[in-house]
């Protein structure tokens, strides 16, 4: 070969394998930012070519889909009762992308999961359209409908949150207000005004917040069943009937001032078991105190505080703090100072007590399956620790059916059926200058001693006359509806 061509053949071949090396650097290096980049509307294109498969309650879907005639998107995602269960779902649209279960399993419901090769290969073959997967949730329907209508009648700001204790199954998670995901699905204008109407700086309640996942509340006198159950753990009480030594009035150490009661209550020297019926700040600020920081946040860390939560969906880190003197940890200790929980947060509290004190990881996606009910992935029942020993969880059970029987927790009493409960009224603004908090956290047993449902209940109300806020009013007859949805006939 003579010069000349032998530099034309080198430079040829130099070309070829600049070619390959580009569509390799393509293929497979810049494949995912391609796929990702918010231009390449292909992908969402493809996204939404076939119908999205479904999220399930109960056996039945809440979600649907419609074909669409604009646009180059084929189908886009429909709601069943799309408010109730919105803190469920999510949402899912062709202009602003998707969250929560909508995101996580987007791969299951678009049917682009690599789990879902071999069906979607079969499918070509044959010819059939391809279909999304379906996401089975753990979630009971009576359950939401009792918590999200429950809310709805109060017309306050709130969350509810249930869970099998047992298992740790989700099976309730209603926010309130809340938003319908059907009128944000598509791309058209009207979507676009219902998504500027949703957003929080148009909308002062911002009704897309998961209030039962993600806002993090003062849990007032609810935290006291951690004070309990830490006090019981370190030996600093070892029964729920013994005298506590605490004095009335007691004032919190290196302070002068006196830690107070909510009225004439019977405080002084009170039992573990008194004072939770009557709510005592006193007792279990000194508690608090007595244990000193560390031990309390070691107890609290065991029933989830401190760390985020995915059920898949995440849920914020609820908050109890490090570092405090005494006069803090008591106030902490009580619910107060800086200690913040989700709603989420206090079902697996009550839930751990219910379960004989052993705290299951809490979960709300059951099953993912093909579109033709092939499971794919089930998901089993963890353990995430064991803030009490069970002897210990059946002394505060015995205290917490004391505050339903006898107690603050009347409003959450159910008949033949033993409901264990605590409620709490937590402080709110500077110098507690708003609206307080009314919280109530509880479970229910059944006669053979099983515990289908613990549940927790927090209500914002800003309108509500001051003195009329309390937990056994406002939050207790709402958890009472849903542990009764939960059970049924399994009286």
């Amino acid at each position: 070969m003579n010069k000349p061509l032998r530099r034309i053949a080198i430079f040829c071949g130099l070309l070829i394998l600049a070619l390959l090396i580009r569509d390799n650097w393509l293929q497979y290096v810049k494949a995912d930012s391609l796929k990702d980049d918010p231009k390449n509307r292909r992908v969402a294109i493809e996204r939404y070519a076939t119908p999205r498969g479904d999220i399930i309650v109960g056996g039945n879907p809440i979600t649907g889909y419609a074909e669409t005639t604009t646009g180059d998107f084929k189908y886009k995602r429909t709601y069943k009762n799309g408010a109730m269960w919105a803190p469920v779902t999510g949402f899912v649209s062709q202009a602003y992308g998707a969250n929560q279960l909508e995101s996580i399993e987007d791969g299951i419901l678009s049917g682009t999961d690599d789990r879902l090769f071999f069906r979607n290969t079969l499918d070509m073959i044959t010819g059939k359209e391809r279909e999304g997967g379906n996401v089975v949730t753990t979630l009971n329907a009576a359950a939401q409908k009792a918590a999200y209508n429950g809310l709805k009648a109060q017309g306050a700001k709130g969350a509810v949150a249930a869970i099998e204790p047992s298992t740790g199954k989700i099976l309730a998670l209603a926010s309130y207000p809340s938003y319908d995901p059907g009128t944000i699905a598509g791309g058209s204008t009207s979507d676009e005004e219902a998504w500027k109407k949703l957003q929080k700086k148009n909308n002062p309640d911002d009704p897309m917040l998961n209030r039962a996942l993600r806002e993090v509340y003062p849990p007032g006198s609810t935290f006291k069943v951690v004070t309990a159950a830490a006090a019981l753990e370190n030996g600093l009480y070892t029964d729920a009937d013994s005298p506590t030594k605490t004095p009335l009035p007691w004032t919190m150490p290196g302070t002068t001032t006196v830690l107070k009661n909510e009225g004439n209550i019977p405080c002084k020297n009170a039992t573990l078991r008194v004072a939770l019926q009557y709510s005592c700040n006193t007792v279990f600020g000194k508690v608090g105190s007595d244990l000193g920081n560390d031990k309390m946040l070691e107890e609290a860390k065991k029933f989830g505080f401190t760390e985020e939560q995915f059920t898949p969906v995440r849920t914020s880190a609820s908050v109890f703090s490090d570092d405090m003197n005494p006069s803090q940890t008591a106030l902490s200790s009580i619910g107060q100072f800086n200690t913040a929980a989700t709603p989420l947060q206090m079902a697996m509290v009550a839930s751990a007590v219910a379960n004989d004190g052993t705290l299951m990881k809490p979960y709300m996606v059951d099953e993912v399956q093909t579109h033709n009910l092939d499971p794919l992935e089930t998901t089993t029942p963890e353990e995430l620790s064991k803030p009490l020993s069970a002897a210990n969880a059946e002394i505060l059970q015995s205290m917490m059916e004391t505050v339903v029987e006898k107690g603050t927790g009347k409003n959450a009493q159910i008949s033949g059926v033993k409901v264990g409960g605590k409620t709490g009224t937590a402080q709110h603004g500077v110098d507690n200058s708003e609206n307080p908090y009314a919280w109530f956290i509880s479970y229910a047993k059944l006669s053979d001693n099983s515990s289908p449902v613990a549940v927790a209940v927090v209500i914002e109300d800003e309108n509500a006359v001051r003195d009329d806020i309390s937990g056994g009013g406002l939050a207790a007859p709402i958890a009472k509806k849903v542990m009764e949805a939960v059970i049924g006939n399994r009286k």
